[in-house]
């Protein structure tokens, strides 16, 4: 990133590092939840799951039911240096952009209308008990929320609305689920597949494989890792630990059986930090490994307008999800940060479930949207993004935050602009990067004959992502009349270090007059 005066704000970013030897696992849900004995969408979350571990070699273990999935890093992982926001957004977001690109295959002849979004958190287990208590938790849980859901769902399908279920349920708790399902609907529980009552196990494994013949025409085998999916009865039985050698090598070893375990218990390792109170949160995304997606991609360079409109319909869908919360996005590149009010509430302020919700919609909504900007080309992986939250005190420094951002934008373009020029004539990519370094960009620019001013806005000022307030109407509620503003989100390239926009816009920052130093802002 580029130097400028305000990069104190980085000052702001916490560590949030899961210190070894803790076990870090991630735990994501589905934001929407379809019904949940739907046995293609427990198989298009299993076939996501599996994407996971082909994907990320530290993942070695993955547990799901229903719209939940948990997956275990081995102990000694240090992938992303074990930041917890890393680590669960790039999860999250890569969850979910398989999810988009493998919804045809279970569901060909229904539309996915919406992006689907995942919040989740990380989930540090101090030790092998640990873990082991945490893997008997969920499956436990599978068994209680499946019952629950069989009785449910099939009483809604017989005629009741989804609250005269609800009712029936709950005057039904003293009777045995088991036995609701067979007096009502003839059904033994024990016989229903297993991928509902047990849930879906998803590990690496060692088998042998032929490799090649001899002259003889004997196989050679050799052991090679698979990814298999298993539907056991106990997760966190000793036994099944033994029956798998890459889990008692990277994880460790179940020494007792265990048959009971506290909820509260597991739930006290949850790493859930809360965001503090009244400040201005910042969610920022990046593109993950955006060089090497952007090469086989073939996007223009130094700036693909394809690339970058993209990403800023992703930033309108994210304001339009989130209308209550966010409030401004500034992008640049494969980047976007997201402005939540300083009065959010947004999942109780809790920063994985916010990250991880937010990155992921933005990324299903990217592959959704793809063939909308590049329709004669194929997404040929699911792209991903990182993103971590961070509080700003004061609108303030909240505006510098911004402020960096577009000097670094402006910093980065000049670079980028010189550096594809340099290349463009003739020079290798390291010739370039040698020429450039230490140069002063503006004199560069001149030597190169770039007539900087014309190139597109967007390239030199990023884009800014705003509800634009129409009018102001009336509501009429039961409770009385209420007041709201009603608009659209719309896109602009403009300056955003001066004051002008600010004092054109004094909506997005609610509030009473504050002055900046530079003008007269709102702050909230």
């Amino acid at each position: 990133m580029a130097n400028s005066k305000y990069e104190y704000v980085k000052g702001f970013e916490l560590e949030d590092e899961v210190m070894f030897p803790s076990f870090i696992l991630v735990s994501i849900n589905a934001c929407k939840l379809p019904k949940p004995y739907d046995v293609n969408f427990l198989n298009l979350m299993n076939s996501c799951a599996v994407a996971v571990l082909e994907e990320f070699a530290d993942v070695v273990l993955a547990y799901g039911f229903s719209d939940e999935y948990t997956f275990v890093f081995k102990k000694s992982t240090k992938f992303y240096e074990r930041r917890a926001s890393k680590v669960l957004s790039i999860i999250s977001s890569f969850f979910s952009s398989v999810f988009v690109r493998k919804w045809r295959e279970f569901f060909p002849q229904k539309e996915l209308h919406s992006p689907p979004s995942f919040h989740g958190q990380v989930v540090p287990c101090a030790s092998i008990d640990a873990l082991q208590a945490y893997l008997l938790w969920r499956q436990n849980i599978c068994h209680l929320k499946n019952q629950y859901d069989q009785c449910f769902w099939r009483l809604v399908e017989r005629g009741m609305n989804e609250k005269e279920a609800q009712e029936f349920m709950d005057g039904a708790k003293k009777r045995d689920l088991n036995d609701i399902l067979f007096d009502e609907f003839n059904v033994n529980y024990n016989t229903l597949d297993p991928i509902f009552r047990q849930g879906s196990c998803i590990l690496k494994t060692m088998v042998g494989a032929v490799v090649k013949y001899t002259e003889t025409g004997a196989p050679v085998k050799r052991q090679r890792r698979e990814i298999i999916t298993v539907h056991s009865k106990k997760i966190a039985s000793p036994r099944f630990w033994n029956e798998h050698s890459i889990l008692l090598k990277e994880l460790g070893v179940f020494v007792e059986e265990i048959n009971n375990v506290k909820p509260e218990y597991v739930r006290s390792f949850e790493f859930d930090s809360k965001l503090m109170p009244s400040t201005w949160v910042v969610v920022r995304i990046d593109g993950c490994h955006f060089h090497r997606f952007s090469e086989i991609h073939e996007f223009a360079k130094p700036n693909d307008d394809r690339a970058l409109n993209l990403m800023n319909s992703c930033a309108v869908a994210v304001l339009e999800e989130f209308r209550q919360d966010i409030v401004f996005a500034y992008g640049v590149s494969d980047e976007y940060s997201f402005i939540l009010k300083n009065s959010t509430d947004l999942y109780g302020r809790r920063a994985s479930k916010i990250v991880s919700a937010i990155v992921s919609f933005f990324t299903s909504t990217y592959v959704m949207r793809w063939k909308d900007f590049f329709p004669q080309s194929e997404l040929n992986y699911p792209p991903s993004f990182d993103a971590r939250a961070v509080c700003y005190p004061s609108a303030e420094i909240l505006l510098d935050y911004l402020s960096w951002r577009q000097v670094d934008c402006h910093i980065n373009n000049q670079y980028n602009t010189c550096f594809w020029k340099l290349v463009a004539s003739g020079k290798s990519k390291k010739e370039a990067q040698r020429s450039l370094k230490g140069a002063q960009l503006q004199k560069k620019i001149e030597e190169l004959s770039i007539d900087y001013n014309k190139l597109p806005v967007m390239f030199r000022l990023g884009s800014s992502v705003f509800w634009d307030r129409l009018d102001n109407v009336l509501i009429h509620q039961e409770n009385g009349e209420s007041s709201e503003n009603y608009g659209k989100v719309i896109v602009k390239h403009i300056d955003i270090i001066e004051s002008a926009f600010w004092l054109e816009h004094p909506g997005i920052l609610y509030g009473k007059a504050y002055n900046l130093g530079k003008a007269t802002i709102l702050q909230a």
